[in-house]
């Protein structure tokens, strides 16, 4: 039986002064933020790093990430620009149009869950989501406009909420670009890219635009015919300080898809590694956005103001469990999500000197504003049969939130801060008795410390409450919508979470910085993936207590190598009979490279990264395979501007999966209640991508 994302059937019971291009207005996160090669990627924003402010709260695990880093780093799809955070990884189990699998510090984040991500400033997570709570798709990210990633995580920061207790992702987009740019990339599978992008002066500021078209069958057998449109026009003014900003993004695309398959149908010789168990799976998005970003100092202070409006459509075609719920027609299912989002973020920072205590004192407030519509249907090669539930959404949320920074002495400063969240919202269901009002709240107190530096090393705790919110039409539900008799529990609009982290961060080695953390991180309430319903949904309460080794080395000017370790033990923290193991929540996560370049000549690029096995089931009995991949990129830059890049993805050619999970399911000809058995989506074979850009 197919549920839609908010709702289980029963047999799922379960402030410093710098030119605004420079950076888009944010302070660096940690004290030495990693940083690339001189202008591996080829495009530069002309900018330099700012120090963080000597007042600015951090954690062991918290820093920041140049673009020039991001774009050195060869890359299958434009979600894995996040594995430069060092933990995470970032997969698909799908056609390439849908948002990535992300998994951080042991969890299986679905399509987001409980990594919070914006662009400039603007949230890319989305509640009460068709596909699942917290959808994050970046699919409509242009790489080479990064100006800079800022990564914090844990529950320890005042100005994160919704979706951030295992991490927040702050994309900060260029301004200008030093140089115009033209690029065009052909590889293996139909692979074509074209970029154009761009800046001028326009009166007393800066347009910037950005054109990007994409078109890729990969090497399923039912070609992905992926069919991308994506652009970006931004006019800035001013200082990050004293200034703003205006950006428009657009993006459409269309895919088919090559979901996970039972692998007992590739071990019978069903379909080959690249086959389909539905040909008609796949689906469009379209996603369009106006932002801008306000800020201005004063004698009194500092003020920012963000404030967004987001156009978006998903229709999404999956097929799970094949001929499970209906032997006839078989199980495929649509999704559909249609939703227009308001939002504004606004803070303030005052320096006071108190007592001989500098002291950074913040204060602000985010509000957002979902209008949506978010459909199930149950489908036949994408023709609808019957409709499973039609809602009418809308959801709102307030938080307040302020911290104050204090340095007591040269090698001691605090942080204490204090964020209230609200979330309302009403549910009009095609059910009558699906709709209704919730409404929550939670408050959630953070600190941190700082110790140092001695002997350029500083050490670190941080600690806090933090939350995710729930689909809304779980905390309105009474009865399954497929029959519209059988009673469901209702779920908490809004679940706790809380964490803690120790932390110490050296560079006692020239050129070496390096960090070890140890976090433990509590939910009251998992978002489990479910397989054979293909969404999240609330599950038991759980803790993860982990490790992370993260160092990056220059060893020459023109040269730097980096290895980032983490281990993370993960259970569920009731009784159950089923067992406590986590399904899906990674143990070992590793990755490293040697990256090289000068701003002309020779550039290249070598990353590995290993996923280890992860439990499939609760009881740890059925276990996934691990993955090791590795990608490479060489190239050459001349001195006219010219630039000649080839990439190499899964340069050993490694037979394994992006993504395993163990579910239900029945192919034609299997006992009625179906076949248990691991579901795989795998690894692409090796590729090359040879690209030609020219600079002016």
């Amino acid at each position: 039986m197919v549920t839609s994302p908010d709702q289980a059937s029963p047999k799922h019971a379960k402030p410093s002064q710098r030119p605004r291009h420079a950076a888009t207005g944010r302070k660096p996160v940690a004290p030495q933020p990693r940083q690339s090669t001189a202008a591996t990627s080829g495009i530069t924003g002309g900018s330099a790093t700012v120090p963080a402010s000597t007042l600015q709260p951090t954690a062991a695990s918290a820093l920041q990430i140049s673009g020039d880093e991001v774009n050195a780093r060869p890359i299958s799809r434009v979600g894995e620009v996040l594995e430069a955070v060092p933990g995470l990884i970032v997969t698909q189990h799908s056609g390439e149009g849908k948002a990535n699998q992300y998994f951080l510090r042991g969890y299986n984040l679905d399509h987001g869950t409980d990594l919070a991500i914006t662009v400039d400033g603007v949230p890319v997570n989305m509640r009460t989501h068709a596909h699942g709570q917290g959808y994050a798709d970046l699919n409509w990210l242009i790489p080479e406009l990064i100006q800079s990633m800022d990564v914090r995580k844990g529950p320890y920061y005042a100005d994160k909420g919704d979706f951030a207790s295992a991490g927040a992702v702050d994309i900060n987009y260029l301004d200008r670009l030093s140089k115009n740019i033209v690029e065009l990339t052909a590889g293996s599978f139909g692979y074509q890219r074209a970029l154009a992008a761009g800046s001028t002066r326009v009166g007393d500021g800066t347009l910037l635009a950005a054109f990007e078209a994409n078109k890729y069958n990969g090497p399923w057998d039912v070609p992905d015919d992926i069919r991308k449109l994506n652009g970006v026009l931004r006019y800035s003014q001013g200082t990050a300080t004293d200034g703003f900003s205006l950006t428009a993004m657009a993006y459409s695309n269309g895919w088919n898809s090559t979901d996970q398959v039972a692998q007992r149908a590739i071990d019978q010789g069903l379909i080959g590694r690249y086959g389909t168990l539905n040909p008609t799976d796949g689906g469009t998005a379209g996603r369009f956005s106006l932002s801008s970003n306000w800020a201005q100092s004063s004698d009194y202070g500092q003020t920012k103001l963000n404030a967004y409006v987001i156009r978006s459509s998903l229709q999404l075609y999956n097929d799970f469990t094949y001929f499970l719920d209906d032997p006839v027609n078989g199980d495929q299912f649509s999704q559909t999500d249609r939703r227009t989002v308001y939002g504004l973020d606004a803070s303030h920072a005052v320096d006071v000197r108190v007592a001989g205590i500098d002291t950074q004192t913040r204060v602000g407030v985010q509000t957002r504003y979902d209008d949506i519509n978010v459909s199930l249907f149950k489908t036949v090669q994408r023709e609808i049969l019957s409709t499973v539930r039609n809602d009418q959404v809308q959801e709102g949320s307030v938080a307040l939130w302020a911290d104050s920074t204090a340095r007591w002495t040269d090698w001691l400063r605090t942080t204490v801060g204090i964020r209230e969240d609200y979330f309302a919202g009403h549910v009009l269901s095609d059910t009558p008795q699906n709709s209704g009002n919730a409404q929550a709240a939670l408050t959630s107190p953070k600190a941190g410390i700082v110790l140092g530096p001695w002997y350029k090393t500083e050490f670190y705790g941080n600690a806090g409450f933090g939350l995710h919110s729930n689909d809304i039409r779980g905390a309105t539900i009474t009865v399954d919508p497929n029959d519209k008799v059988t009673p469901l529990d209702r779920v908490p609009l809004l679940v706790r979470s809380k964490g803690a982290e120790l932390g110490i961060r050296t560079r006692v080695i020239d050129g070496l910085t390096s960090s070890l953390a140890v976090f433990v991180l509590d939910f009251d309430s998992e978002l489990l993936f479910v397989g054979d319903a293909g969404t999240t949904e609330p599950s038991r309460p759980s803790r993860r207590v982990g490790v992370e080794w993260t160092n990056q080395y220059k060893l020459l000017p023109w040269m730097s190598l980096d290895f980032d370790l983490a281990y993370t033990r993960g259970r569920f923290t009731d009784v159950d009979p089923a067992g406590d193991f986590i399904p899906g929540a990674p143990a070992w996560v590793a990755s490293g490279g040697v990256t090289f370049g000068r701003d002309t000549g020779w550039f290249g690029s070598l990353r590995a990264r290993y996923f280890g096995p992860r439990p499939l089931i609760e009881d740890d009995s059925v276990r996934s395979l691990s993955s090791f991949i590795v990608n490479a990129r060489a190239g050459y830059k001349f001195d006219n501007g010219m630039r000649l890049q080839l990439d190499v993805l899964n340069l050993f050619n490694a037979q394994t999966n992006q993504i395993e999970y163990y579910y239900l399911s029945r192919l034609p000809g299997e006992p009625v209640d179906g076949v248990a058995d691991r579901h795989v989506h795998p690894a692409e074979p090796l590729a090359v991508r040879l690209t030609l850009a020219a600079t002016f």
